[in-house]
């Protein structure tokens, strides 16, 4: 291939990644990062992403040539990289003179001249000619980075995404910090600024990350292997010691963390819990369910039901009493919700359970039922959880008097919500290695081979729906109590879109998948409030990539990894067996 359609090549990855940066930019995203800093004082956010966007395009288009010469080249890498990043700020900076010259807000409301300024670095449209000298300068460092041998090009890497990482948290980390006394506060102050990092944080950051993956990289296969050859008692001890370090740092991270961190985490494990749920349904059993929010909605209403003390109460009864009623609840849901659709396979079982979501949602919500769950007004006055006795019903609108301790808010409830999700994994995990978990995987691979073997489909996918609308109406439970008040709007159908999302991410039918997908797409937007409004082009992002880069997801089941790359093994060249002398 010619060597100027080589070129070309790079001209089209950078013209690309010049449309990412607009699309960024007219979507205000770029806008609202660059209210925080990497670096304090020195680049924002937003800097940070253009100097991302360019950098890639620049590591991109030096790949692809390089592999489409089968070779690396120093020369054509700096040039195809200089080259991909020149043409991004080209584009960048066509648009900012274009803009400087007519109103574009009348079709893009986000292109203002503060976006203008931040685009130009704070000059204006006399700053145009910095963004090809920018891109350029971005793109040549992608080239350099490609150019790096793996051991040094892998540690920087990782470097870069976890100082973006940290200059996204930084003022959590500082908050968390700083509420503690002596030299733990000094450090605070010494990593981390008012916006962002402070430069000599940076610099200590950016050395440890490199060094840390380096020695990991060196000594990691040495390390496991010396794992292996400890006898099992020394696994196990080193395995309970682990466990023990992270019960003790999981019971007191509510102390040290404040009330909405611990409330973020009761908002992880409440998803947790419904993805462990649809995970028994979809992920082990093959049962796709778009409608799961309903069995959430079933555990929330029955203990508000039960439990409240304004206009709606029916019985007025302690929280630990009704969480079992409403797991019971959801489970005689999720049995009438399975019995009609037992025999629909496929898109068609995705849009029955849609319906009954749906549907569900709307008569509780409506003036029909209004005398018997509220409608629009919804259920109030939902009585706290209280380890102890409570005192006598009084009247409408006056909680029960909590003899005992009193779980009134989320740093408190926190360790109901820990408690019930580490619960019901353990469930999942004794039911994924049990026989009708088998059982359910069998139905999942083929119905048609299953019923043959001699599994009753019948009742194998009612148990699915069942204990997945148990795991589920749980979720609804804590939730309830937590709000301290429940409507039909919390149940809309985004609730369910988002747990089928945490197990795409985390890993079709993977119980640690499944918590690490909650912790990534619920935790982090929760932590990153003022970016939610773009939670779900995230969302959205996150999902194309898993589909291209990593489609077992981020912790995938090993029955999964094995059929998704079942054929690549099969295609792997084998090794030639050694001749006998």
């Amino acid at each position: 291939m010619k060597k100027d359609n080589l070129f070309w090549f790079a001209i089209r990855i950078g013209l690309l990644g010049g449309i990412v940066g607009l699309f960024l930019s007219l979507i205000g995203m770029i806008e609202v990062f660059s209210k925080r800093d990497v670096i304090e004082n020195v680049i924002t956010l937003g800097d940070f992403m253009l100097l991302a966007i360019a950098l890639a395009t620049g590591f991109i288009a030096t790949r692809t040539i390089s592999n489409l010469l089968n070779q690396s080249k120093l020369v054509n890498n700096l040039m195809a990289g200089t080259l991909a990043g020149l043409t991004t700020g080209i584009l960048i900076a066509a648009f900012v003179w274009l803009g400087s010259q007519i109103n574009l807000r009348a079709v893009f409301l986000n292109a203002s001249p503060a976006l203008f300024d931040l685009l130009t670095f704070k000059r204006g449209a006399a700053g145009v000619w910095l963004l090809p000298e920018f891109g350029a300068i971005a793109g040549l460092m992608g080239a350099l980075l490609f150019s790096l041998p793996e051991k040094f090009r892998q540690p920087i890497t990782r470097a870069i995404i976890f100082l973006f990482g940290m200059a996204l948290f930084s003022g959590l980390f500082r908050v968390v910090m700083i509420n503690q006394s002596g030299n733990i506060e000094k450090l605070a102050k010494y990593l981390f600024g008012q916006t962002g990092l402070t430069l000599q944080g940076t610099i200590i950051f950016f050395v440890v990350v490199i060094a840390i993956s380096m020695l990991w990289s060196a000594r990691s296969q040495s390390i496991q292997d010396g794992f292996a050859r400890l006898p099992k008692k020394g696994q196990t001890t080193i395995r309970v010691v682990l466990l023990a370090l992270l019960a003790y740092i999981a019971l007191g991270l509510p102390q040290v963390s404040g009330p909405f961190i611990a409330q973020v985490i009761v908002l992880v494990c409440l998803y947790a819990m419904m993805a462990l749920g649809l995970n028994i349904t979809l992920g082990f059993a093959g049962l796709l369910d778009l409608g799961f929010v309903a069995f959430f909605a079933v555990g929330a209403y029955t203990v508000g039901l039960l439990t409240s003390y304004g206009p709606f109460g029916l019985q007025h009864i302690s929280f630990w009493v009704a969480v079992p009623i409403a797991v019971l609840a959801s489970m005689m849901f999720g049995a009438f919700l399975g019995l009609p659709v037992l025999g629909i396979r496929g898109d068609y079982l995705a849009i029955a359970t849609l319906g009954f979501g749906e549907i569900v949602r709307l008569l509780a919500g409506s003036d029909f039922l209004a005398p018997f769950f509220g409608g629009p007004q919804g259920i109030i006055g939902i009585q706290k959880p209280c380890l102890g006795t409570l005192g006598e019903f009084v009247r409408v609108d006056v909680p029960r008097v909590c003899n005992g301790i009193e779980f009134g808010g989320p740093k408190e409830i926190y360790y109901i919500a820990l408690t019930g999700a580490i619960l019901i994994a353990f469930i999942a995990w004794r039911l994924q290695r049990s026989r009708l978990g088998r059982a359910w995987m069998a139905i999942r691979e083929d119905e048609d081979v299953a019923e043959a073997l001699g599994i009753n489909l019948i009742q194998t996918k009612l148990l699915a729906y069942i204990l997945g609308a148990a795991f589920a109406g749980l979720g609804g439970a804590i939730f309830t109590v937590l709000v301290g008040s429940i409507f039909a709007s919390s149940m809309q159908l985004i609730v369910s879109i988002n747990v089928v999302s945490i197990i795409i991410v985390g890993g079709i039918g993977s119980i640690p998948g499944v918590i690490v997908g909650a912790i990534a797409l619920i935790g982090l937007p929760e932590l990153l409030r003022e970016v939610s409004e773009f939670r779900y082009l995230l969302y959205g992002a996150a999902l194309i990539m898993m589909m291209i880069a990593k489609p077992e997801g981020l912790w995938p089941s090993p029955t999964i990894l094995r059929e998704l790359h079942h054929e690549e093994s099969e295609l792997a060249p084998s090794k030639p067996s050694k001749a006998k002398a």
